[in-house]
């Protein structure tokens, strides 16, 4: 209370616009001072409160930004926590950026640990078409403007990159129009998982507060990304998962029950003899063969014999596949890499991953993907269909073809370097009829198997029989001779093995032969539909009994004009 009024304390500095006057006041009664005494002391009071206002009003101002930062941060922490994928966490940091930091461009770049480069992973703004720094650029940790951020683990503000071309990424930026930038680290425990970075056409646009909230903001933006990455990987080890599931399904139902090459002539016993050299090493081999002389037999013995014996041997038949499908199937593709492609997908090379991967019929695949198999034969990666990430596998590849790839080389069809890469090892497995010796023991072995298969007792082929299927040239080589057989089985009595006339007649034309083999085809599977009641699925269908995929043996229907009779 001074001269009967009561003073609050506004000012919460001793030494403030207010404390002097104050001072003034209480040391000297107002009914003391002069009029001149008392017009001062109302000037002064009124400079101090303007100057106070002005102090409030800078407090106030920070408070408010203080506020806005908190809530930017929150806002971008809101709207990235729950992205999965990276299109929409870039989209929703960009729009928190813009908030708060005036940009003409924003970038996002990660750090590949494994290649120790910077790649692109999402840009916004006014991009030129085509871009000059498009998704998915790299670039090296030295000399690059991420590589000093991610050295130096702190924000770097440029105020005009014209003045610091030392960076590799500036020209591009300028060519852009960007003249200011600013970068700062994405850290999270430690660890910088990229740069976050925003430009701007106005030189000198950025100072020291903006390169503080784009660090605070990075720093939520790492804790994005990071669990974005589990997420990633928990993903495509489910989908890998998922895949092999389906795949080894899949090969419960196809692969035949006896998987051991028989064969006692020189030729097979030679070919394995090759085999067992060779799957002790990571080597390629190309196996080549007529169709059905059991080449994939060959590649099992392989990866049977091989230290990746414990993993997946993956098989992709090239010939079977739409030459729009085959890089999908190969490669897998990410989500909306094209019309359908609703989710993404592991590739066969990925799923192959420290196993081995069969290319059957590889003389079949596209000139423009053989260039991207090459790529991965020699250095082990590759891109999914429509991504820009790229993974590395390790992978045994084993081919296999019917068709003369040297000729096809020459012709233009097959490229030679790859020829030359797939190559290192070659196994020909000769056509059955240049080692009549192993049809004996052939035939044995698939009266056995499908006696059993069967539930039935037939015994073995007599010598007479022996006779008339050593005789014959087996056109369809091994294949033909196992449906031969298991057609035979399905029409002998118990007891004994009756070939009667399963059995088409020998010589003729190439295109006669080829007949006759669609003949003993159509006859089995008419046969084992006979037995089955028509039923095509199912435990007792007719394609688990033949050994084929559902829609495998409905194909093979149709090509063979093979229709249930009313």
């Amino acid at each position: 209370m001074v001269n009967g009024v009561r003073l609050v304390a506004l000012d919460p500095s001793p030494s403030g616009p207010l404390a002097a006057t104050f001072d003034r006041v209480i040391r000297k009664p107002v009914s003391a001072m002069s009029e001149i005494e008392l017009w001062r002391l109302v000037e002064e009071l009124r400079a101090s409160t303007a100057r106070l206002q002005e102090l409030l009003e800078g407090r106030t101002a920070e408070l408010r930004a203080s506020e806005e930062r908190q809530r930017v941060l929150l806002d971008v922490n809101n709207a990235i926590v729950t992205c999965l994928d990276r299109d929409s966490l870039f989209s929703a940091t960009a729009a928190a950026l813009r908030r708060v930091i005036p940009f003409d461009r924003a970038a996002l770049i990660l750090h590949d640990p494994v290649k120790n480069v910077f790649r692109m992973l999402g840009v916004a703004g006014p991009v030129p078409s085509p871009p000059l720094i498009p998704l998915g650029t790299e670039w090296p940790r030295q000399g690059s403007r991420a590589g000093w951020v991610f050295d130096h683990k702190k924000p770097l503000v440029t105020a005009d990159l014209r003045d610091s071309l030392s960076f590799i990424e500036h020209a591009p930026l300028l060519r852009e129009g960007i003249r200011a930038a600013v970068s700062a680290p994405m850290t999270i425990k430690g660890k910088i998982l990229g740069t976050l970075n925003v430009g701007s056409r106005v030189p000198g646009r950025y100072g020291a507060d903006d390169a503080s909230l784009l660090a605070a903001i990075a720093e939520q933006v790492a804790l994005a990304i990071e669990n974005l990455l589990a997420y990633e990987e928990i993903a495509a080890l489910k989908a890998r998962l998922e895949e092999e599931k389906v795949y080894l399904q899949e090969e419960v139902r196809t692969e035949a029950a006896f998987g051991d090459v028989v064969g006692e002539s020189p030729a097979i016993l030679g070919a394995l003899a090759n085999v067992r050299k060779v799957a002790a090493t990571d080597s390629t081999v190309l196996v080549t063969g007529e169709t059905g002389t059991g080449k994939e037999l060959i590649v099992r013995a392989i990866h049977a014999l091989s230290r990746r014996k414990d993993k997946l041997l993956v098989k992709v038949n090239c010939a079977a596949l739409p030459a729009s499908l085959i890089e999908s199937e190969l490669f897998g593709h990410e989500k909306g890499a094209f019309t359908g492609a609703l989710a993404r997908k592991v590739g066969r090379f990925e799923l192959a991953s420290g196993g081995t991967l069969l290319l059957d019929e590889v003389g079949e695949l596209p000139l423009e993907l053989q260039a991207k198999l090459l790529r991965v034969l020699q250095d082990g990666e590759f891109e999914r269909v429509g991504g820009t990430q790229t993974l590395k596998v390790d992978v045994r590849l084993i081919a296999a073809t019917n068709r003369d790839l040297e000729r096809a080389v020459s012709e233009g069809l097959f490229r030679a370097d790859l020829y030359y890469r797939l190559n290192v090892f070659p196994i020909v497995i000769p056509p059955l009829r240049k080692r009549r010796q192993d049809i004996p023991c052939l035939a044995r072995h698939f009266a056995a198997h499908y006696a059993s298969k069967m539930g039935k007792r037939v015994g073995s082929p007599s010598p007479d029989v022996m006779d008339r299927l050593t005789a014959y040239s087996w056109p369809g080589n091994v294949r033909e001779l196992q449906h031969v057989i298991e057609r035979a089985v399905i029409l002998s009595p118990d007891g004994r093995f009756e070939l009667g006339n399963v059995l088409p007649r020998a010589g003729g034309s190439p295109t006669a032969r080829l007949r006759a083999l669609e003949d003993v085809e159509r006859q089995h599977i008419v046969a084992v539909l006979e037995e089955t009641g028509w039923r095509v699925s199912g435990e007792r269908g007719a394609a688990k009994i033949l050994g084929l995929k559902r829609t495998t043996l409905e194909a093979r229907m149709k090509k063979l004009g093979i229709v249930r009779r009313s």
